[in-house]
């Protein structure tokens, strides 16, 4: 039982880091709880009934907001999810021309195929209704991931998991224990809670506002998030290198450059959370 529970304990703490933390997926799913319909909240509502039907006990998915942090519980169990693992990203080099939606997604195992795949299931009536709550909790989830920048993105550097920001706060995880934070957990979870300061983004918004925010597909909101990290993240890091340098194993976030960074994570969070609602209200009826 205690080797175990070391092994578990092992993958969770070597997998690549998901997006965002639980903070910003669970932000992203308030935006969009905000913004469906009625007839939606009540079809979430009965999907969320068969939650016995996934069969998870430590992963509880009794909200929206439980459901978008679901898939990254799962980490906990990876002989029976560890192909769902690859659904979460979609790096696109840096230095190509632009982002290639059909690209490193081989056989479906990407951010962007799984969003489509995830909404045809919860959209099919015919489905068990369990099967479509996970379909439910991956779409949430995966909605959210794509969205991050460090998900679409990559230099020779794992997403930004081989960089360790040495002026950031460490991860404080299992038992207390403290560990440096990588470039990707900087802008999951760090720049987030710096961006919301306590404060949700969660409000109803006018139909003006979802109109202009709640836009595009997949492979745009992909293509955004690339764009984010060559325009953005990956310059802070490589300092005037050139397309392609490796960043350096230990990098520093200025001040100006984490205040930079603030708006764009909440306005991530918020066309996440947004685009959420509508591809909810178009799966279920709204």
């Amino acid at each position: 039982m205690i080797r175990r529970l070391i092994w578990v304990l092992a993958v969770c703490w070597s997998v690549p880091a998901f997006a965002w933390g639980a903070q910003g997926h669970r932000e992203v799913a308030a935006i969009a709880e905000a913004n469906i319909s009625p007839r939606t909240a009540a079809a979430i509502a009965d999907l969320l009934r068969h939650e016995g039907d996934l069969q998870t006990p430590r992963c509880r998915v009794q909200s929206l907001s439980d459901a978008s942090v679901w898939p990254d519980c799962l980490r906990g169990d990876p002989g029976r999810w560890q192909e769902t693992f690859a659904w979460h990203y979609q790096d696109g080099p840096i230095c190509a021309a632009d982002f290639d939606p059909a690209a490193n997604c081989p056989d479906g195992a990407c951010v962007t195929a799984q969003i489509v795949r995830q909404r045809g299931i919860l959209a099919d009536r015919s489905q068990p209704k369990g099967q479509r709550l996970i379909a439910l909790a991956f779409l949430a989830h995966f909605i959210g991931d794509v969205h991050q920048p460090f998900h679409a993105a990559d230099d020779g550097d794992k997403g930004g998991n081989a960089e360790t920001v040495t002026n950031a706060p460490p991860e404080v995880g299992y038992y207390g224990t403290a560990r440096p934070i990588s470039l990707h957990w900087f802008w999951d979870d760090t720049l987030v809670k710096r961006a919301l300061a306590g404060r949700s983004l969660a409000r109803p918004f006018t139909p003006a506002e979802r109109a202009r925010i709640a836009t595009g597909n997949p492979n745009d909101w992909a293509r955004e998030s690339w764009q984010i990290a060559v325009k953005v993240a990956y310059p802070q890091v490589l300092h005037g290198l050139p397309c392609g340098s490796p960043p350096p194993a230990n990098v520093t976030i200025s001040d100006a450059d984490s205040a930079r960074d603030m708006p764009i994570v909440r306005g991530r969070l918020t066309q996440a959370g947004l685009r959420l609602a509508r591809v909810l209200d178009q799966a279920l009826g709204g």
